[in-house]
């Protein structure tokens, strides 16, 4: 097996792992490819292997490879910080939308979806641990933002998603993602998703229900931001 390829089945053994550890069936839970500074060649071994939802954060990155990865059947996701002008092509060019903090992005993705298109699922960032350096809107902010989604056409508000602050201990990393399931639930909407955990932490997001897991640097190894 190429080194990809093991990751993806390594990061699927502690998938599973911690999903037998908290009772939960592992098919609730997908994993989410953060391909991010990595070549289209990485996201084209990783589908070998087994993968099909990819992330970016940098959308001229990501339209450049979904150009030259366009025969295969893979489901985009885009999870960094948005910009107003940058609403349009992620409406046209993805399926899920992860970082969602203010009603007017959620707006222009809403009118900006081509309507040939299904909805556009999205996730609601929350600043979970108040971090200033961190994009999500606020817990308080949460409600009234999450109901206004709710109204909107062409898109369909599938849950929220958080990068807590980082820690090595896993009572901090569950608590946060223990608030986060407790805000999603407090909202009392038809919600499935909770997007949350990454390669340090995946296993405390899936104890307290992650439904994705964003895996980079667990599967392509550590990135090199110069090439951005």
């Amino acid at each position: 097996m190429s080194t990809i390829a093991e990751n993806i089945a390594k990061v699927g053994v502690r998938i599973r792992e911690a999903a037998q550890a908290s009772q939960r069936d592992c098919a609730s839970i997908g994993l989410l490819a953060v391909s991010k500074t990595k070549p289209a060649a990485a996201v084209r071994e990783a589908f070998a292997a087994g993968a099909r939802d990819f992330a970016e954060n940098y959308l001229q990155e990501a339209l450049e490879k979904q150009i030259e990865l366009v025969a295969l059947p893979l489901t985009w996701h885009f999870i960094g910080p948005i910009q107003s002008n940058k609403t349009k092509p992620i409406a046209e060019h993805f399926a899920w939308v992860h970082s969602v903090d203010r009603l007017k992005i959620a707006e222009r993705l809403s009118a900006q979806r081509p309507a040939h298109l299904p909805p556009l699922n999205i996730c609601l960032q929350v600043n979970i641990s108040a971090e200033a350096s961190k994009a999500g809107c606020t817990p308080e902010e949460l409600p009234a933002l999450a109901h206004a989604v709710t109204q909107l056409p062409n898109i369909t508000l599938r849950g929220l998603m958080t990068i807590p602050e980082p820690t090595d201990d896993p009572q901090q990393q569950r608590a946060a993602f223990a608030r986060l399931r407790e805000l999603q639930v407090s909202l009392n909407l038809d919600l499935d998703t909770l997007s949350m955990g990454m390669s340090d932490d995946l296993e405390a997001a899936i104890a307290e229900g992650a439904t994705w897991v964003r895996i980079g640097t667990a599967l392509f190894g550590a990135r090199n931001y110069s090439a951005t």
